[in-house]
């Protein structure tokens, strides 16, 4: 069974930085492609940022991409959100997940939310102003 386990929010001022770490267990980590979304209050979830399976390929959600970065050690089985310069507009539980992708291509990433198949319970992020 395959379990996601989320860390490393919290609570930030504007323009800090937080790391969340996704760490993946009971499937081969690096058959997944990974991605992480996020729920805001009364919001619906929304794709966030994506990283292929030999994470040579990232693709992030446009008022991220500058800001925040995705990356994975394939060798500890753990998936990163490096996330800088917050703004209170990412306060946010965010949910790491993984995407069976063994017979796809090493590059490919996914950005729909039905794409994937495990999820994580999600890490709370604030960020106050």
């Amino acid at each position: 069974q395959v379990q996601l386990v989320e860390s490393g929010g919290g609570l930030a001022q504007a323009g800090a930085s937080l790391s969340l770490s996704c760490a993946v267990s009971g499937g081969t980590f690096g058959t997944y492609a990974m991605g992480w979304f996020r729920q805001a209050l009364g919001k619906e979830r929304e794709f966030v940022a994506a990283i292929s399976r030999n994470a040579g390929v990232t693709y992030y959600l446009d008022s991220v991409r500058g800001r925040f970065a995705i990356s994975r050690d394939n060798a500890k089985n753990t998936l990163y959100l490096q996330m800088n310069s917050l703004k209170p507009e990412d306060t946010a539980v965010y949910y790491c997940a993984a995407k069976s992708a063994a017979t796809y291509g090493h590059t490919y990433f996914f950005i729909q939310e039905n794409d994937y198949d495990h999820w994580g319970l999600g890490t709370q992020v604030t960020v106050s102003s």
